[in-house]
């Protein structure tokens, strides 16, 4: 398969030979596809269902109830429907994306307001779904948990010290959105070139997404120049890298394209909720690549909240 499938499982309780051979996998993983399947992650199903029901519960209440919440891109609370436009970041004029989000994230402040008020801003959360506040707290500590464990797997595959890439997690930003992908009888016939998600990289160091199989599903975009449909496995999350994590191994790995189609008209009523985990890095990292034997492309450093920033800004609609 394009996008593989990898159990985590001998990581976690194999010995020191199967450990590296997960790690191994797992590079070979990032260099071809820049996605993958994981399965024995450890994320029990009743967690990610029970998220996915109360996010439900949100997105079904009326319009103008919803609209209490609203925000723009990298607020907290609810995207409502024409605010974003992923495919901006790519430079392309699109319509927006046929979704909504509600999107909440890391709010342990730093004590400057200036980096609080955007990175660490306190999560809002809807008074009509009173679970859903719980339930994504403890969904998004088990996806930070995970995240720091995938990192410390990247940086054995690449024969590092395990804490390369996590001694700069420490204080970490990350962003936690719930889409929703409305059905074509509520949104209509997509516009030309419109989209879920329109076409773009994700932009920190690891997405770790729990997704819903369907008609109007996630495609990437393969190393020969192909849009595939990403393979679903009831148990598995699906792992991709985003540009600030290519860019730290000099290119090595993959920050793959990808998207979500549109509703289509041979699945009317079909609506996805997807739980999508966005894991940077502590907001003053200074991120240099990798040079060879790892990577190929020297990159000037960045600081990681400055070089986010301006991706957040690109997707926005205005």
């Amino acid at each position: 398969m394009t996008v593989p499938l990898v159990d985590l499982e001998p990581w976690f309780h194999g010995s020191l030979k199967d450990r590296l051979k997960v790690a191994d996998q797992i590079d070979r993983a990032l260099q071809d596809s820049g996605f993958l399947l994981v399965t024995g992650h450890g994320v029990t199903k009743s967690l990610r269902d029970d998220t996915r029901r109360q996010a439900r519960r949100f997105f079904g209440l009326p319009g103008e109830t919803k609209q209490r919440y609203a925000v723009s891109v990298g607020g907290r609370g609810w995207l409502p429907p024409g605010v974003e436009a992923n495919a901006y970041a790519e430079g392309t004029e699109t319509p927006p994306d046929l979704k909504e989000s509600y999107s909440v994230g890391a709010d342990a402040a730093v004590g400057v307001p200036e980096i609080d008020d955007f990175w660490f801003a306190p999560n809002v959360w809807p008074a009509e779904v009173p679970f859903l506040e719980a339930t994504a707290v403890e969904y998004m500590a088990r996806m930070r948990r995970l995240s720091d464990e995938l990192l410390t797997i990247f940086a054995v595959a690449l024969r590092l010290p395990e804490n390369h890439f996590v001694a700069h997690t420490r204080h970490p930003t990350y962003t936690f959105n719930i889409n929703w992908y409305p059905p074509m009888t509520v949104v209509g016939q997509p516009d030309d070139g419109q989209f879920r998600i329109g076409p773009h990289t994700d932009f920190g160091t690891v997405t770790v997404l729990d997704r819903e199989a369907g008609v109007g599903g996630l495609q990437v975009f393969t190393k020969d120049g192909r849009w595939e449909n990403a393979p679903y496995h009831p148990d598995a999350l699906t792992i991709n890298i985003g540009d600030l994590m290519a860019r730290w191994t000099g290119d090595r790995w993959r920050s793959t394209r990808h998207r979500v189609l549109p509703p289509h008209a041979s699945a009317p009523d079909e609506d996805l909720v997807s739980l999508i985990f966005f894991y940077e890095t502590d907001h003053d990292a200074r991120i240099t690549s990798l040079g060879p034997p790892i990577g190929k492309t020297e990159y000037p450093e960045v600081i990681a909240a400055d070089y986010l920033k301006e991706k957040l800004d690109a997707i926005t609609v205005t």
